[in-house]
């Protein structure tokens, strides 16, 4: 049998906005069956924000397929903001959008940073769970931030030389640090030239093998602000959670079914990580996939991915299908 691939391109049956507190504004919208059963995108970053391939990972036949932008990210108000942008704000607001569409519970599949939000949601609400698809694993962990800043240098030497030398050589020692200062500098001559540095850094380490339309996304202005910019703001912040919180809470969610998809070879989030949630969360099926690196659109790790979004479909996740 022929792996599954990405399902076509669609446009959604709906979008909309949810003003929350000043001064954010969530924008949102829905696609696939219209009574479906529905599952929630969370994407990277933190500041990543969504795009049209991230619909199709779900058949559009079954799922209800929700797609938003968090604080700060892709078209939600106002881009790149800082103010009351924490993970506990993130969780609230997925709350707030459930409501919103009258959703009793969901399937919650997110990725890299989006993983992260899905196990911070999942803990905090496990009873709105039907189940967590996680994908290229962080939790933000000192070590994992210190890879991110220096160690994915040892593979990939001249982007990291590009990214450090962006910052003077007395800023050299403290890369989190002083790229904060000028990602958080309002004038756009400080901090655009420290948010692209910083997103073709990451860019260039996300694919197992050079991808320049992955690189071309990283290198969109409005991508790489907020990219740029909150994920600093996360890191300098330790994600505003307690060490270890993440792992801890897993006992909160041992009944939810839980999937996780790891590439062997993603440089940006290594695979211990993912090894470690797996020990923690045994109940949790891990799936390792042989030469792929980190992005979701690496053709083994979305064939992984929609694998699974399939075998749920299956089982009639949430019940009949109406």
């Amino acid at each position: 049998m022929a792996a599954p691939e990405l399902y076509p391109d669609i446009q959604p049956f709906a979008t909309g906005e949810v003003a929350l507190d000043p001064p954010h504004v969530m924008v949102w919208e829905q696609s696939g069956r219209t009574d479906g059963v529905p599952v929630l995108f969370l994407h990277g970053g933190p500041g990543a924000g969504t795009n049209a391939s991230n619909r199709r990972f779900f058949d559009p036949t079954y799922y209800r397929i929700i797609v938003y932008d968090q604080r700060g990210a892709g078209r939600s108000r106002p881009l790149g903001t800082l103010k009351d942008n924490t993970t506990g704000h993130l969780v609230a607001d997925i709350e707030v959008l459930r409501e919103h569409l009258g959703i009793e519970n969901w399937l919650v599949f997110g990725g890299s940073w989006g993983a992260t939000l899905a196990l911070a949601y999942a803990q905090a609400h496990p009873d709105r769970c039907l189940a967590l698809i996680l994908r290229g694993i962080f939790l933000c962990r000192s070590c994992e931030v210190d890879w991110f800043m220096r160690g994915m240098g040892t593979f990939f030497p001249e982007h990291w030389r590009a990214f450090a030398e962006h910052l003077p050589a007395e800023e050299r020692s403290d890369l989190l640090s002083f790229y904060y200062r000028r990602l958080c500098d309002p004038d756009p001559t400080v901090h655009m030239p420290a948010a692209h540095a910083w997103s073709r850094w990451e860019g260039a380490c996300s694919t197992f093998k050079s991808n320049p339309a992955v690189l071309a996304d990283f290198g969109r202005d409005e991508v790489a602000l907020s990219l740029a910019r909150i994920e600093a703001h996360y890191f300098v912040n330790e994600i505003f959670l307690r060490p270890g919180a993440l792992v801890d809470g897993i006992t909160h969610i041992r009944h939810i079914p839980g999937f996780i998809v790891q590439g062997r070879y993603d440089m940006v989030c290594p695979i211990r990580t993912a090894q470690d949630l797996a020990r923690a969360w045994p109940e949790a099926e891990l799936t390792v996939v042989p030469e792929a690196g980190h992005s979701s659109l690496e053709p083994s790790i979305r064939q992984a991915l929609v694998t699974i979004t399939n075998r749920l479909r299956d089982r009639s996740l949430g019940g009949e299908q109406r």
